[in-house]
């Protein structure tokens, strides 16, 4: 099968750090996005001696409070980034929608991982779907949408239920549209119609899957690669609920689950962290439905269960640094914390079993992460 050369990576591991020394303490992390998985990134490097550089279009953001170091500009601002990229020993991304050519910028004045390729392909489900494929990795059935007309084709060709999604900028359910028996096409289409302008849009066949599992994927820059057990996550409206530790499936279905992270991770390079969301059928097959190379709201357990978090292992990854143990010390049960369930939340504090984490935004808006809890269940 012909491979996606795009991430087609280094087939040596020596590739992507030649013979370069860790990071020394002191180093400054140059951090693109001010959210709360920047926030929680920035604390764990200052546990590794390391400094944190915030570059985001918004002031007093999450990850803006713990560090004193921030750029506040736009992503496409080209002087902005190269005073970043002056400031700052190495770059990674809180969020995967960060325009590309900040990533590409900075790349050409300072080592960026995950490389500005694999925040390419992860940007645009089309092309995520397309490398799936080229790595031999399964997902559910696909096809590009271009306009009414051929959605109206692609949908008798699928046959209906089946979904609907702009190509980029969608998540917690946004850009996305249920084709359901009596759904109006033309209305459909009108929903997408704007976003899809100038990425396009993807139809999937509907999955009836049993769970979604997610597997978070980290690789050193010298090629060494750790995942972290497979979670099951709940969705409430679209949006992530809560994440059940370990994941309810069999050894095989988890050692597959993991086997395609680790394959996935090797295929398109990566130096970093990827997480990868998963369909798990009724008949134990494992489909890829969505990666993004960064920390992710489903890896939140780590914090306080597993002996490495995934943020501290994002900053061993991008610092060339040894991997830490992804090993799970308990099983657990995160709950996102939105809008004003964060208030009702401060309750936890009197549990000694649950962790709350607080992310400092002061507007609670209606589906707004403000925070999440761990339930560390001991056995």
């Amino acid at each position: 099968m012909t491979r996606f050369a795009p991430g087609k990576p280094a087939r040596s591991p020596k590739a992507l750090m030649p013979t370069l020394s860790p990071l020394s303490p002191g180093a400054t992390i140059g951090i693109l996005g001010g959210g709360q998985l920047g926030r929680m990134t920035a604390l764990a490097a200052a546990q590794l001696g390391y400094r944190s550089h915030i570059y985001c279009p918004e002031a007093d953001a999450p990850a803006t409070q713990v560090t004193s170091l921030t750029s506040i500009a736009d992503y496409r601002d080209e002087a902005a980034l190269a005073d970043f990229a002056k400031a700052v020993d190495v770059v990674t991304y809180e969020f995967e929608n960060v325009p590309f050519i900040a990533a590409e910028t900075l790349a050409r004045l300072v080592p960026v991982h995950p490389g500005p390729e694999v925040l390419r392909i992860c940007q645009n489900r089309l092309r995520e779907k397309d490398f799936c494929r080229s790595a031999d990795v399964p997902t559910t059935r696909f096809a590009a949408v271009r306009g009414a007309q051929d959605l109206h084709d692609r949908v008798a060709e699928f046959g209906r239920p089946c979904v609907l999604k702009t190509a980029e900028l969608g998540y917690d359910g946004k850009g996305q549209v249920a084709i359901e028996r009596d759904t109006d096409l033309d209305a459909a289409w009108a929903k997408v119609a704007e976003a899809a302008a100038t990425a396009g849009a993807v139809l999937e066949s509907f999955v009836d899957f049993r769970l979604e599992i997610s597997v978070i994927v980290a690789r050193g820059l010298d090629g060494a690669r750790q995942t972290y057990v497979p979670v099951e996550n709940q969705h409430k409206n679209h949006i992530l609920d809560q994440t059940i530790v370990p994941a309810r499936v069999s050894e095989k279905v988890a050692d597959k689950a993991e086997g395609i992270a680790r394959h996935l991770a090797e295929e398109i390079g990566l130096a970093g962290l990827l997480a990868i969301e998963m369909f798990v059928t009724a008949d134990s097959q494992v489909l890829v439905n969505e990666m993004a190379p960064r920390p992710h709201n489903s890896g939140h357990w780590t914090l306080d269960a597993a002996v490495t978090s995934q943020f501290e292992q994002l900053v061993r990854a991008i610092a060339g640094l040894p991997l830490g143990a992804p090993d799970r010390l308990t099983d657990a049960v995160m709950k996102n914390l939105l809008g004003e369930e964060a208030a009702a939340a401060q309750a936890a504090w009197s549990d000694p079993n649950e962790k709350l984490h607080l992310y400092g935004k002061v507007e609670a808006r209606p589906g707004r992460k403000m925070g999440h809890t761990t339930k560390l269940i001991r056995r």
